[in-house]
């Protein structure tokens, strides 16, 4: 069975105070997000208070490279299909996204990956993960 991705419309991400610097940084083509300034861990989503000790936290950057952890190829949503995964990165934060660039039923767990930019329909530049290989 083959399942190939195509391009589909995505819409505008929710931008505020909080979560502006991710998406300046995802504009540069960076992933980014905070770590604790006091307990030190990373984590996923990006939020000024660490969910781990309430401590502050600071931007960082990520390698952008990780793993799939799950995933779920969607044909009949719509006219097209799409996979959703949870992508662990090398850092150790797993986060939702989706698998684009290649035959949809490849994107399987374990599968090495890598951070990509697609557009938004307002022009924000959304991550992605497209396989490392």
């Amino acid at each position: 069975m083959s399942t190939p991705y195509a391009e589909r419309p995505l819409a505008a991400p929710l931008v505020d105070a909080a979560s502006g610097p991710f998406w300046a940084a995802a504009a540069e083509g960076r992933l980014t997000t905070r770590r604790c300034r006091d307990c030190g861990k990373l984590h996923w989503y990006p939020r000024p208070v660490c969910p781990f000790c309430q401590g502050d936290t600071e931007w960082v950057p990520l390698s952008g490279n990780g793993h799939i952890y799950s995933v779920s190829v969607t044909r009949k949503a719509g006219p097209i299909a799409y996979a959703i995964a949870y992508v662990t990165l090398d850092e150790g934060v797993t986060l939702l996204s989706n698998i684009v660039d290649c035959d949809l039923d490849q994107a399987t767990i374990g599968r090495r990956v890598q951070v990509c930019f697609k557009s938004a329909e307002d022009g924000h530049r959304i991550p992605m993960f497209r396989p490392a290989d």
